[in-house]
């Protein structure tokens, strides 16, 4: 009999939500997504100095201050890893923007181009890239102008209908909606409450999104992540995409039964409504407490990471 993994990619596209590139070889996705977190990870195994050295030689020789000498390091080091990465998958990877650029719209579109521009330097095209970036507000006004570019992008750090809804109306690529930090937050919120698989928060978020999206016919791909549990998974099969961690996927690759499919596309059609202005947006957030202090900790975590992977590069260059 299939393995639950084997039977999952089926229905839905499975993404390796690792830099890990013998997790990578092993399970065989057709994309990979990455963070500062997964990027300092796999850099902290040391696995990828000699790849590290070779940048900071590279970035020498362009007479920088320490500063920019730093950044220009980090752009080039993810980019790199993203290369290695897409010699391990036939689809994309998933380069995000620095988080400290959440709210600032200039400066995102500009290192998402630089990156795309460092991308098209070591010969991988556009179509092989997505750039990740936070849904928030300045978040998915970037991503619509770089859409408009032919740059497609994946917004993550989505808690909320309000985010998913405007990432589509903004003509988004492809949204990563969080399940298992949404778990997260109601378990603390409600530590005597047991939540079932099927009726955890965050699986009913991906759920709703996923219909809404099949509803009103946006072409945006919904990306389940952030699982804590193959029970998760299990309950979003037939997702458009799911993006799994190399333990979970492991899990699911030793694991026999059956999968049942759980979404189906509806063939239901519904007009779509004026998409959402800033302040309803905003509103929409400030409303929901769960949404608004889980996107604040992922922006702060993913920040803290980056900051940490730059205090390497420093360290490295001295």
């Amino acid at each position: 009999m299939n393995s639950l993994l084997d039977q999952l990619k089926q229905y839905s596209t499975v993404v390796a939500d690792t830099g890990d590139l013998e997790a990578i070889g092993r399970f065989q996705p057709q994309d990979a997504t990455t963070n500062p977190s997964l990027i300092l990870k796999a850099v902290q195994s040391g696995h990828y100095d000699d790849m590290m050295d070779r940048l900071i030689d590279t970035v020498d020789q362009q007479n920088l201050n320490a500063d920019q000498a730093v950044t220009e390091v980090a752009d080039r080091l993810i980019v790199d890893m993203g290369q290695l990465i897409l010699r391990q998958v036939p689809g994309r990877v998933s380069t995000e923007v620095d988080a400290r650029l959440s709210f600032d719209v200039e400066g995102s579109l500009d290192k998402a181009r630089r990156l795309i521009a460092l991308y098209h330097e070591a010969g991988v095209s556009t179509d092989r890239v997505l750039i990740k970036l936070a849904a928030t507000w300045e978040g998915i006004c970037a991503a619509r102008v770089l859409e408009q570019e032919g740059v497609q992008c994946n917004l993550t750090l989505i808690f909320n209908f309000a985010q998913a809804r405007a990432c589509a109306e903004a003509g988004a690529y492809l949204i990563s909606p969080f399940v298992g930090r949404i778990l997260d937050w109601y378990r603390q919120a409600e530590p005597e409450v047991a939540f079932e698989s099927e009726a955890e928060p965050g699986v009913q978020s991906v759920r709703a999104i996923y219909q809404y999206f099949c509803e009103l016919d946006y072409p945006t791909i919904v990306m389940g992540a952030s699982f804590r549990n193959v029970g998760e998974i299990l309950a979003l099969s037939g997702c458009d995409r799911l993006t799994i961690s190399p333990a979970l996927l492991d899990t699911l690759d030793q694991t026999g039964g059956t999968l049942e499919r759980m979404l189906v596309r509806s063939s239901q059609r519904t007009p779509r409504p004026s998409p959402l202005t800033e302040p309803e947006f905003r509103w929409l957030m400030n409303e929901d407490a769960m949404a608004t202090e889980k996107l604040a900790e992922g922006i702060r975590g993913f920040n803290a990471d980056q900051q940490t992977l730059e205090c390497m590069i420093r360290e490295r260059m001295c």
